[in-house]
């Protein structure tokens, strides 16, 4: 089996954990999530330097910052299924005195996530702070972070952005994941920004288009340049476009299921498109 149908054989497991997840509540964001699965997957399986075990202070590997921390079911499927905690856990999602909360936190000590997030707009400061103490430490190792298109629409983001180019900030890769939807309908219907890439640019920042967003070769080989960039001076973005709900055919082309669960029968139907792979939880 190449290694590439491994990864994608991930995707399609965790697709099955966000549908699971979010139906055995009946609360959760299941859109922006299934949209990710590609990325989460590439990125903990092949882009991030990672040490074994876990720790806060994160010396000598790269770090991950989720922003957008409404999209916590990829998360937390990934992160299991990359060896965090275990697999069975995810069955706890939203539930009282959970360690996986609706949005990550901090105070349960969850493996592998280092701030409470889903409150937009925060996680660019975050992970700047995180990427000039690597240069303080002399710790060559990236950060990384993700953010929402629609949470851009939040001012603190460009007080960051600018603050990162303006102090050569060249070790922060910033993923922003285009989808073009939001809570309440399209981001150009909400509150058009126009340019993301001419913004970013116009910055300071280098950036990097992945237009096959949901496509894990793509996103492999996007990461790949983007890190390639880094150590130059400038931090870079990368502008990933993907589809909300993607693979889930009922789910695509809208932003109706941004925060809506699946009843019953729709859970089946989205199971029978994704055929288990590695096996539930």
């Amino acid at each position: 089996m190449s290694n590439t149908q491994q990864l994608e054989d991930l995707t399609t497991q965790v697709r099955r954990d966000i549908l699971r997840m979010v139906h055995k509540v009946n609360s959760g964001h299941p859109g922006g999530s299934l949209g990710c699965a590609e990325f989460f997957v590439a990125m903990y399986s092949e882009i991030m330097e990672r040490n074994e075990g876990f720790d806060m202070d994160g010396m000598g590997e790269d770090l991950f910052f989720l922003s957008n921390g409404h999209i916590s079911p990829v998360y937390y499927s990934v992160l299991a299924r990359t060896g965090y905690f275990p697999v069975e856990e995810l069955n706890t999602f939203r539930l009282i005195n959970s360690r996986l909360q609706g949005h990550p936190t901090t105070h349960e000590k969850l493996p592998g996530v280092r701030i409470a997030s889903g409150s937009l707009g925060q996680g660019m400061s975050v992970a700047l702070g995180a990427a000039q103490a690597k240069k303080l430490n002399g710790d060559d190792h990236l950060v990384y972070s993700l953010h929402g298109d629609g949470e851009l629409q939040e001012g603190q983001n460009w007080e960051a952005i600018m603050y990162a180019s303006a102090k050569h900030v060249d070790n922060l890769i910033a993923t922003v994941d285009l989808n073009g939807k939001q809570i309440d309908g399209a981001t150009d219907d909400v509150l058009p920004m126009g340019s993301i890439k001419a913004k970013f640019e116009a910055f300071g920042w280098t950036v990097i288009d992945i237009e096959e967003g949901n496509n894990i070769e793509a996103v492999l080989a996007g990461m790949a340049e983007a890190k390639s960039k880094t150590g130059q001076g400038k931090p870079v973005c990368v502008l990933l476009k993907t589809m909300m709900g993607n693979g889930i055919d009922f789910m695509m082309h809208t932003h109706a299921w941004h925060g809506k669960a699946p009843n019953d029968e729709q859970l089946a139907i989205g199971l029978a498109q994704n055929p288990e792979t590695l096996g539930d939880y």
